[in-house]
């Protein structure tokens, strides 16, 4: 029995998606190296946040792994649950979370005092439902009756985390649930109707934040408005990207964040990309970009080969995801977008992010490895 299954499990690895664990691979290796060279030069705690990234990726490598062999039309049966136990933990974090950074995001793990942050464990609960929901013969046999469920399903991880507030990360439930119900079925009109009504919202919700969310997007609009206040961290991140030049200062050597300009606390995790391009240039900066071009090309060509719509709508909700993640970030370092702290998949220093975004590669393979056979 045993070396039965383990001949299954050595037949789905050979299956996997080279190129998507290379750019995976790259990423990680990459985000470990400048983690390291942070925390060394700027000591004290950041000194062992390198360790501590190691561990996450040995624990994000475990889920990838196993998330892979499982098949995720058995996840998808089982969604509900893995949804509903996200609900819960973001309902705990609201009535007892650990607060930091102004919102209340984290939960204290009993007996070891480690912390989780419950959000990211709800992308892929969220992703998986929500696809497989949309995915159901008698939803998408009718007219459009899957756009309501999908949407519901999103509405209630993203009501929750908005009222931490993470604003940043009730964000990007967004384009995933878009992208799934857009290659459902919806017609495109609908998508930019739907885009059109979020602008009109824009200023209602504005006049609702606190007062440093709209000091962020201030920033954003007026960015020469207080560079030595609010503004300080986006001009701050804008120099150490413009002084890396074409191949940059060389590894460990910029200055930006070692001087402390790029304040330490932000400079492995939300801002790790100026980092980057400040010690490797454009050169360095390009590659990064390139890998997670090529990471959303990945999964969309795992969708395009999928052997149903429920695979084909993970995959592509995946994609969403890391597109929107990278887009941010990096437009966050370069003034193409605001500073909501959202960070960059598989390099930026944390455990919750780095395992979630594990998980959501994971499902995206085990969606390729059971693909359909292309034909001549």
């Amino acid at each position: 029995m045993i070396p039965k299954l383990l001949k299954h499990w050595l037949t789905l690895a050979s299956k996997m998606d080279v190129v998507m664990l290379l750019l995976m691979a790259f990423l990680l290796a990459t985000g470990c190296a400048f983690i390291y060279g942070v925390g060394q030069k700027a000591g004290g705690r950041f000194t062992s946040y390198w360790l501590d990234q190691l561990l996450f990726v040995g624990l994000g490598s475990t889920c990838f792994l196993a998330v892979c062999l499982i098949d995720y039309r058995f996840l998808g049966r089982w969604s509900w649950l893995l949804y509903l136990g996200s609900i819960v933990l973001l309902s705990l974090v609201w009535l007892i979370g650990w607060s930091a950074n102004q919102a209340q995001s984290w939960l204290v793990l009993p007996v070891i005092g480690k912390r989780i942050q419950p959000a990211e464990m709800a992308k892929p609960a969220t992703v998986l439902f929500a696809a497989w929901v949309t995915s159901r013969p008698i939803l998408l046999a009718g007219k459009l009756r899957f756009v309501v469920p999908a949407l519901a399903v999103a509405a209630v991880p993203v009501v929750l985390i908005g009222m931490q507030p993470d604003l940043g990360t009730a964000l990007v439930f967004g384009p995933a649930i878009l992208s799934i119900i857009f290659i459902a079925g919806v017609p495109w009109k609908w998508i930019a109707g739907a885009v059109i009504a979020a602008g009109l919202l824009v200023r209602p919700i504005h006049d609702r934040l606190d007062d440093h969310q709209k000091a962020r997007i201030q920033t954003f609009l007026n960015p020469s408005a207080d560079v030595s206040g609010v503004s300080w961290n986006a001009h701050q991140s804008l120099l150490a990207v413009g002084s890396g030049g074409m191949t940059g200062k060389g590894f460990m050597k910029g200055t930006q964040h070692v001087l402390g300009f790029l304040p330490r606390t932000v400079a492995s995790t939300d801002f790790i990309f100026s980092v980057i391009a400040e010690e490797l240039g454009f050169v360095g900066a390009l590659a990064i970009v390139c890998s997670f071009i090529g990471l959303v090309l990945c999964c969309l060509r795992t969708a395009a080969l999928a052997s149903d719509p429920l695979g084909a709508f993970v995959a592509v909700g995946i994609a969403a995801i890391f597109f929107t993640h990278a887009y941010i970030n990096i437009g966050m370092t370069i003034r193409a977008a605001p500073i909501i702290g959202i960070p960059l998949p598989f390099v930026s220093y944390g455990g919750s992010f780095l395992v979630s975004a594990m998980i959501l590669a994971g499902l995206v393979q085990s969606v390729h490895v059971r693909r359909k056979e292309l034909t001549n």
